[in-house]
Formats: structure tokens, sequence, C-alpha cells
């Protein structure tokens, strides 16, 4: 492997000597697609604390970000969405874990907006609701907008198709959701993919540059998580 390479040979060790209890992570993923999940049981078997968790959801019992919420290493979410996870419901009715809720939209620009530089912006969204109590306020246009802070994560973990040695990143249809604005709003940023090239990415094809990117590692080959399966009766045919 070249010196230079950014490729690690497992999640273990793209992330020994980084993780600190205490930490601010975000994490891509929507439900169970695109969920750097190596990455997250690594997390877990690291047993750090106090964790500040940034990411869509929590996945749901038993699975990805959900391991973190069974093994106590979670003390605030910022998330848009509880629903398919009962212990992340039942860990915030009971107190035990802080939630900040962000609208869906404004949660991806508050990532977007820390990897571009932007400490916060306005949005006309969530004005007039629980989610805009106690942050500033301001007119444009004639019409009221909250103001929302940027969100900088000291580490941002990512599921990617492919990586190259360069630590470029390209996505796979809904998989990228997430991902490409979790990779810029870390101050450093580790990635699994489910391929890693020996070439270089061709430049036009690139979605994450890997200037982004401290770490690859390739993901184990895993069966695709199935969030809710919904099937119809067979229908049978009289003879």
């Amino acid at each position: 492997m070249d010196e230079l390479s950014k490729q690690r040979a497992n999640a273990e060790e793209a992330l020994a000597g980084v993780l600190t209890d205490g930490m601010t992570i975000a994490v891509g993923g929507f439900g169970l697609c695109g969920v750097p999940y190596d990455l997250v049981e690594a997390v877990r078997d690291s047993g750090v604390t106090a964790l500040t968790i940034v990411s869509n959801n929590m996945g749901v019992d038993g699975k990805g970000l959900g391991l973190l919420l069974e093994n106590r290493q979670v003390v605030k979410v910022i998330a848009s969405y509880v629903g398919e996870n009962k212990l992340f419901a039942q860990q915030y009715l009971d107190k035990a874990l802080d939630v900040e809720f962000s609208p869906q939209g404004t949660l991806a620009e508050r990532m977007r907006a820390g990897g571009a530089g932007i400490p916060a912006f306005y949005t006309r969204t969530g004005v007039g609701t629980p989610v805009a109590e106690g942050k500033p306020h301001a007119e444009f246009d004639g019409h009221l907008h909250v103001q929302e802070r940027a969100i900088v994560a000291d580490l941002a973990l990512v599921h990617a198709h492919t990586a190259d040695q360069a630590g470029n990143l390209t996505y796979r249809a809904s998989a990228r959701n997430f991902n490409p604005l979790v990779a810029t709003c870390g101050r450093m940023t580790v990635a699994e993919a489910e391929q890693l090239s020996e070439e270089f990415t061709d430049p036009e094809s690139v979605v994450t540059p890997g200037i982004y990117v401290r770490h690859v590692v390739a993901a184990r080959d895993r069966g695709k998580e199935i969030e809710q399966r919904t099937v119809r009766l067979r229908m049978t045919v009289e003879a």
C-alpha cells in the first residue's frame, strides 16, 4: 500500500487514538440505509461515553446507532426523527437522553453550513413552534425567520459506495442521503466504502473530495438491512 494512501486496515485502526469521552460525532445514514455500520460498531467497542450524536435518526433497536444507545454511551442526540427506535424514545421520555430536534432540511443545512465555514443562517422553517424557542429572530422580505447555528462535529463517520486511495468518495442511490453533508462538517472524517479503488476517481464523478477525509476503510460485506418489510398476501388461483 502506498505510504500516502488514506486506506486503513479496519475501522478499529482508523479510529485508534481518535475517540474520546464527551465528543460530538456526526453520522451519515437515513434509517438503516447508508449507515457506516463498521465504524459505529468500532465506536461501541471502544467504550467511549457521554457522546453527542448528530444524525437524521438513531436507526432501530439493536442496529446501527441503536447499539450506542443500548450501551449507554450517548447523552445527547441532535436529530430530526425518533419514531423507529423504541429505546431512543424511551430514554428521551425517561429524561436519560437530551434530544435536540431539528427539522430535516434545517439539520441538513446546519451540517452543510458547518462544512462551509458559515456560523449561522436564518430560515422560516420552525418559526412559531418549539423548535424556534429561545433563538434569535429577524424579518426578511416581510417574513419572520429564526436563526439556526451551524454544526461542526469533532468526528464525522460516513458510508460511501466507492473510495480511492486519496479519500475521494462516491455514493450509490439513496445510500447517499446525509453522508456528503456529514463528511464535510467534521473536524476529522473517517469513511467506510463498499469498494476501494486503486485508481483515482474521475474528478467529474467525485461527490466528496478527499481533502475532507482523513481515513478510509473497506466496509465488511453484510446483507442489506431492511427497516420495514411490507408484502402482499399471495393470491391463490383456483384450478
